[in-house]
């Protein structure tokens, strides 16, 4: 999340808080609070904490710069882990303890399923998650904010780019098992199936490890001309780095979570190894 996009969500609390009671959770005559719930430890911790700097950072620039309504922005973060089980009770925690206003930079497809149908019950905003799951966007839901584009919206300009500037064919997948992962291949496949294509390979594994071995043995027997990846940024890593040593020759196509799609041309220079 940059900061343009966390403007938008600080125009939202705008809007929201402008009409809104002393009595509301999380608002009070001088403060908004705000609660995050975001792998701040385990293998995923560098993307919660990333959020949290940059919420941080653009909280006290909205501060700094006349407040919101009159009132300055708090955060209160919590980890989850990246295990959705752990999302369910802190996400609990930070409504019935913390009575936070809204929640704010969320990481993670099955951590948000798990939480954002707690926030809507309890009529909670559920602002800027770091996916682009399908399920916050359709069906429509007041409750939800996205501010970056669905998985759906990415797959599509993946496929588009291998097939129509690379002339690439053979396209396999590097996902991992949950529901993060499974919204990748289902974009990947509505994207492929388009253009009257289909995988030549797949290959997955367990979400908070880096256990890609038996994916990588998966997909190199279809000798794929390009991986495309859904997965966090370590996974891809180890998966990337083995397959240099194995001398796989594709190019790698990054995942929606560990390096988001900046132009055509970023993606046209991704190296074959």
């Amino acid at each position: 999340m940059n900061s343009s996009q966390l403007r938008v969500a600080l125009v939202l609390a705008t809007c929201i808080v402008g009409g809104t009671a002393l009595a509301e959770d999380g608002v009070s005559d001088g403060k908004i609070v705000f609660g995050q719930v975001a792998a701040l430890q385990g293998p995923a911790q560098a993307l919660g904490q990333g959020m949290r700097q940059g919420i941080l950072a653009a909280f006290e620039a909205a501060n700094r710069g006349g407040r919101i309504s009159g009132r300055t922005l708090e955060l209160r973060s919590m980890d989850d882990g990246y295990e959705p089980e752990k999302t369910i009770e802190a996400t609990k925690r930070m409504l019935d303890e913390d009575k936070v206003f809204a929640l704010v930079g969320a990481v993670g497809t099955p951590t948000s399923k798990a939480g954002q149908p707690i926030a809507t019950a309890a009529k909670v905003p559920f602002i800027g998650p770091f996916t682009g799951a399908e399920f916050l966007r359709n069906p429509y839901n007041r409750y939800v904010v996205n501010i970056r584009s669905s998985y759906f919206q990415e797959t599509e300009a993946w496929i588009d780019h291998l097939v129509k500037d690379l002339a690439i064919s053979k396209i396999a997948i590097f996902y991992q098992d949950d529901a993060f992962g499974l919204a990748g291949l289902e974009g990947v496949q509505r994207a492929m199936s388009k253009r009257n294509m289909s995988l030549v390979a797949v290959g997955t594994f367990k979400r908070n490890t880096t256990a890609v071995k038996s994916a990588l043995l998966d997909i190199m027997k279809a000798q794929p001309e390009a991986v495309v990846t859904v997965a966090p940024y370590k996974p891809v890593a180890e998966f990337i780095k083995l397959a240099h040593q194995v001398k796989m020759q594709a190019v790698f196509v990054p995942s929606p979570s560990s390096d988001r799609i900046r132009s055509r041309k970023s993606l046209a220079t991704r190296a074959r190894v």
